[in-house]
């Protein structure tokens, strides 16, 4: 056998298990996602699935990461009925997986320290202010455009969403900070 289809297979095994890895953590979204949620006030829930967003972004890096959890997320608003959610729920899990791989990345070559733990912590709450941003926004769309409120109505009642995206966005932080470890090393094997 040549180096070159040595590498061919090589490539191919990787490019499958990148794959595989990113079906596995849209499933894991998906379900963190539908099986345990505390409603909120705003007709929403809270759940676990942002911890399984944010690890899909850190394990699988920027393209395989955002569309696992750009996939998984949606996948969880499709099935649980939220339909006018699924495009914005796809872009804003993508990018809050992104951003949290960008500002790990980028946090890891420029923090010295014997743990990961102020990279992860920085780089999930920056990936979670990006759902928080993001869900607001898309909220005072929906209900000034769609709804046909005026802005400020929308505005408004978009406000009563922080607070419970919020507690969201800590908890996906907290579980992807306790699972990463664990999931990084499964990841290599």
């Amino acid at each position: 056998m040549s180096d070159t289809s040595v590498n061919v297979t090589e490539l191919e095994q990787d490019k499958t298990k990148k794959l595989i890895l990113a079906a596995l953590f849209a499933a894991l979204t998906c379900v963190g996602t539908m099986i345990i949620k505390v409603p909120t006030p705003t007709m929403g829930y809270i759940h676990p699935g942002d911890g399984f967003v944010l690890l899909s972004g850190l394990i699988l890096g920027p393209v395989w990461g955002s569309l696992a959890a750009g996939f998984g997320s949606a996948l969880s608003d499709l099935i649980g009925g939220y339909f006018i959610y699924v495009p914005a729920t796809f872009i804003i899990k993508a990018l809050t997986a992104l951003v949290a791989y960008v500002l790990y990345k980028s946090l890891s070559k420029v923090i010295a320290s014997k743990t990961e733990l102020p990279q992860l912590i920085i780089s999930g709450i920056a990936g979670e202010a990006v759902m928080v941003l993001g869900y607001f926004l898309f909220e005072i769309f929906m209900l000034s455009v769609v709804n046909e409120t005026t802005l400020s109505a929308g505005v408004i009642a978009s406000i009563a969403g922080i607070i419970p995206n919020i507690i969201q966005g800590v908890f996906g932080v907290i579980i992807m900070t306790v699972l990463h470890p664990l999931l990084k090393r499964l990841a290599t094997i």
